[in-house]
């Protein structure tokens, strides 16, 4: 049997999801949920310890109490303002450390160094679960086009350029012309914002890509079905999606709601050719 998980809980889906498919093959799980930052749902029925997001040795210390020996962080956390970041003595002494850390990915890899220099093996969420990342090829009935494939390959060069300075994970291009990157307010606002500059009815595509150097085991790029009913109402055409480094939250309905909207979700293979 699979060593107990420590689930350290963001926002969304992921946690739940991963909660539902340990429930279900049998291993154990302890949750850390962050005041203010977890989703809820993710600690239903199942141990659980409620903390500081910057509480650093309090996670240490209850994921040794609980036993776990593979950890995994799952979903969104906001980067907190430092005013409003209670530390504990452990997170006070890595403070340094965190101010250098000026991307996301950065600071990730700052906790993720602390948790394997106490011993814990911190393992990407498709070592939980593979069947979350997104495949190659078309997802569903719609196929892009040749203008909405042009779209694609300039995105790819976009975000690439971004995600090499840890800025974000996307961005929207229409008839070639980019309407927006996402930096700190997420890939939800970058579709509104989008939506807001598009000079046609409709049309424009949303490309997400991993950064290139971004450590896999935090933060991989994610749609769910929430994406899709917001790509839907600003009028998208379509979804490119890394394959194999993009989680898909309920694979079915989101490929069904893609289709009712006459979406296209297409899994990329991004090499590095594409960044030259």
């Amino acid at each position: 049997m699979a060593p107990k998980l420590g689930i350290l809980a963001g926002g969304g889906e992921l946690p739940v999801r991963l909660v539902e498919v340990c429930r279900a093959t049998g291993r154990d799980v302890f949750v850390v949920v962050f005041n203010g930052e977890s989703n809820l749902d993710a600690v239903n029925d199942v141990p659980h310890v409620w903390l500081d997001l910057g509480a650093v040795g309090g996670v240490i210390q209850a994921l040794k109490e609980a036993d776990c020996r593979d950890v995994v962080l799952a979903g969104p956390i906001r980067r907190p303002k430092l005013t409003s970041l209670r530390l504990d003595g452990r997170g006070a002494m890595m403070l340094p450390k965190l101010l250098r850390a000026r991307g996301d990915d950065a600071l990730l890899t700052v906790v993720i160094n602390e948790l394997e220099g106490e011993g814990f093996n911190v393992i990407a969420v498709d070592d939980v679960f593979s069947d979350l990342l997104a495949a190659e090829g078309t997802l569903g009935a719609r196929q892009p086009d040749d203008g909405e494939w042009e779209d694609v390959v300039r995105g790819i060069e976009v975000v690439q350029a971004i995600g090499a300075i840890d800025v974000g994970q996307a961005a929207v291009v229409h008839n070639g012309y980019v309407l927006g990157v996402e930096a700190a307010e997420g890939t939800d606002a970058l579709i509104d914002r989008a939506a807001s500059l598009r000079r046609d009815d409709r049309g424009g595509v949303l490309v997400k890509l991993k950064k290139p150097s971004q450590d896999r085991r935090v933060d991989l790029p994610a749609i769910g079905v929430g994406t899709i009913e917001r790509a839907s109402a600003a009028g998208l055409a379509g979804i490119a999606m890394e394959a194999g480094e993009t989680i898909i939250l309920g694979r079915g309905e989101v490929i069904e709601g893609a289709d009712a909207a006459e979406l296209f979700l297409v899994g990329i293979v991004v090499t590095d050719a594409d960044s030259e």
